[in-house]
């Protein structure tokens, strides 16, 4: 079985944000060792360019080098549409680019889902193919109009899609609301960062039930396993064992899709 990270992060410069690793750099072949070292045959990278604006051309060359390990879902500036716009023209012909992703976290982006900001991209991103990845949970139903009103757009809830920085069932509040939007067929959910939401040690029992019901409304096609490991509370072989050896209704063929295959058919990252 193939095993692809749906989220890992590279970068050369700056202060890493929330509980990511405190380091100034966290290089690819740093990153390579520890894929070798879990058995990770792949992964996406989403360049955090809040702390290091060259992180884009930094996953860029990593795929680039080394183009059967690594997607990218970069960034191009979201306040600027005019030269954006022109950016985005082509954007699968960069190397390792299959799509954007967008956590906006940042206090002066709260209101950019809602203040016409981002309504520039997501017509330009349907229309070129390129799948958006963004931290859904603070405007759901926001989310869905989007979904909606672009149906060929393929768009990927973050991090389970649960409330950021809590833990247990306080994290899991708003899950029928994540689980809704399962009933559109152009969203996905990235089951990424799923140990840091448990309140207790591996195997994280807490979250079972709720990861479960994740599955269950979203299906092996659009539930993709995934880390972020620089800010997991566990070792990366422990986010793998967890959904390959902790789960008892998720194996065969449907665990496959879970653990790469999924994630790899949305973007459409045909690896070589």
């Amino acid at each position: 079985m193939r095993i692809i990270d749906a989220q890992v992060h590279i970068w050369a410069s700056g202060t890493p944000s929330g509980d990511h690793r405190q380091v100034s750099s966290f290089t690819v072949d740093e990153l390579l060792v520890e894929m070798a070292e879990a058995g990770v045959d792949g992964a996406v990278i989403h360049p955090p360019v809040s702390w290091d604006p060259d992180a884009n051309a930094l996953a860029e060359a990593a795929a680039a080098r080394y183009p059967g390990r690594f997607a990218v879902l970069g960034q191009v500036p979201l306040d600027t549409p005019e030269t954006s716009r022109a950016l985005l023209e082509g954007w699968r012909d960069r190397p390792g680019q299959c799509g954007l992703r967008y956590p906006l976290i940042r206090a002066d982006q709260k209101d950019w889902p809602f203040d016409g900001t981002l309504d520039w991209l997501w017509p330009v991103a349907e229309a070129e193919g390129l799948p958006v990845a963004t931290m859904a949970w603070r405007f759901l139903p926001e989310f869905a109009r989007i979904a909606e009103r672009h149906p060929q757009l393929r768009l990927i809830i973050d991090h389970c899609g649960l409330i950021r920085h809590e833990k247990g069932a306080a994290a899991f509040s708003n899950i029928d609301a994540v689980t809704d939007l399962a009933r559109l067929p152009n969203v996905a959910l990235k089951a990424t960062g799923a140990p840091g939401y448990s309140q207790q040690g591996y195997p994280f029992r807490d979250i079972h039930d709720g990861l479960h019901r994740l599955y269950d409304a979203f299906g092996p096609d659009r539930f993709f396993w995934g880390t972020d490991i620089t800010r997991m509370p566990c070792s990366w072989t422990q986010c793998i064992t967890l959904f390959t050896q902790e789960l008892p209704w998720l194996h065969g063929a449907a665990l496959e899709r879970v653990m790469g295959g999924a994630v790899c058919d949305w973007i459409g990252w045909h690896r070589p």
